[in-house]
């Protein structure tokens, strides 16, 4: 009688830890689905490694982007689905970099669909009126960057349909649509909206990304 009551016993015993099991097995798969949506949809970290876009942007700021914001869009295919808002001037945006898809580049927008872009020393001019460049910083010595080998000219050109022009606010040192050209609107992951950590400047903990 005892030994059926110490059998019984067991058997219970194996029942819960396998219960217990399963619960912890079923609420780590439920984290790891719910990290994927919110990574594929919603929000992505991502690790600044140049100083193309100092001083908004430094070299180990971690920043969050904003998947959501520029609409759904379907993973490996980046077909938007579902419509949200587009980029505006002065966003700073993570895209596919066009002439090496394996990289994600940041950058911020100049010039929108439509708008004519011409850029004369540190002055640039969209659609005829210079732009009110707030985060561009322009260092005494910079690249060459013009048509024709001229320094510090570039354009006028006209961003086509479905296209960004963008560049890095470091303006002398940055290897933006300058050089490799527009950025197709469908390759647009997201807006940067805050460094959450940064290392060494740890006071840019949770700054907000103008």
């Amino acid at each position: 009688m005892e030994a059926g009551k110490s059998k019984i016993k067991n058997q219970k015993s194996s029942l819960k830890k396998k219960s217990t099991f399963r619960e912890y097995a079923e609420a780590a798969v439920i984290a790891v689905i719910l990290a994927l949506f919110i990574r594929t949809f919603v929000v992505q970290a991502f690790k600044i490694p140049s100083g193309s876009m100092e001083p908004t942007l430094l070299v180990g700021d971690h920043i969050l982007v904003n998947k959501f914001l520029y609409g759904i869009k379907i993973p490996f295919i980046n077909k938007t689905v579902i419509p949200v808002s587009d980029p505006k001037h002065d966003d700073v945006i993570v895209f596919i970099y066009p002439v090496d898809r394996s990289k994600d580049f940041i950058k911020r927008v100049i010039g929108l669909p439509g708008d004519e872009i011409r850029i004369a020393g540190n002055t640039i001019h969209v659609n005829g009126v210079p732009y009110k460049d707030e985060h561009g910083y322009y260092s005494d010595a910079g690249k060459t960057y013009g048509l024709k080998g001229e320094k510090n000219q570039f354009g006028p050109v006209t961003v086509p349909e479905d296209r960004l022009f963008v560049m890095g606010d470091n303006r002398n040192h940055s290897y933006d649509s300058r050089f490799w050209g527009f950025v197709p609107m469908e390759d647009v992951k997201g807006k940067a909206f805050i460094i959450y950590w940064s290392w060494p400047n740890w006071k840019r903990f949770l700054h907000v990304i103008d």
